[in-house]
């Protein structure tokens, strides 16, 4: 028998082999799925939830600010470098709503992608900018204009106590009119 001859009867074998290692190779990555299941459902859970929490609680705690806390705060403001100062914070701090509203909504279409669990293009970058930004903006209000607003409504109890009493109207579930 020639060498040719042999060769090419090994072949059927050869190939059956090759056929193994291309399956087992397959099967090695079917094992990994598991482990990608729950980061992949994590994924998906966060971008729900915070689709829900950015509209219904962050988008709303601006407007709380921007049409109750920022307005008294300025209405009870002393004249001269306090009201300047609150007027500076407020601007300030309504111009981040504004960036960070912007930033948010370029996210929203990929972060719904992500929710039904389809391939994304979420840009990382920007949700790491909108997270540091954010807290950034978090850390002025606690450590700046709080104190303040404190301090210019605390100087008259009934000054707190319309804005509580505001703010509470405002989340108060509005009663059905009888039509």
């Amino acid at each position: 028998m020639n060498v040719a001859a042999k060769s090419t009867a090994d072949t059927p074998l050869t190939d059956f082999t090759q056929c193994h290692v291309g399956i087992v190779r397959h099967l090695h990555a079917l094992d990994d799925l598991p482990a990608l299941l729950e980061p992949a459902a994590r994924a998906r859970r966060i971008a729900e939830d915070s689709l829900g929490f950015f509209r219904e609680a962050i988008f709303e705690h601006h407007l709380d600010e921007e049409r109750e806390l920022f307005p008294a705060v300025l209405a009870s403001a002393e004249p001269g470098p306090e009201r300047e100062r609150a007027q500076r914070l407020v601007e300030h701090l309504t111009t981040q709503h504004r960036q960070l509203e912007t930033l948010w909504r370029s996210l929203e279409r990929e972060l719904k992608r992500v929710a039904r669990g389809q391939d994304s293009e979420l840009d990382v970058g920007d949700v790491h900018r909108l997270v540091a930004d954010y807290t950034a903006h978090a850390r002025l209000e606690e450590s700046e204009f709080l104190p303040l607003a404190e301090t210019i409504l605390g100087r008259n109890g009934n000054h707190m106590a319309a804005l509580g009493l505001s703010l509470h109207l405002r989340h108060a579930p509005q009663p059905v009119p009888y039509v």
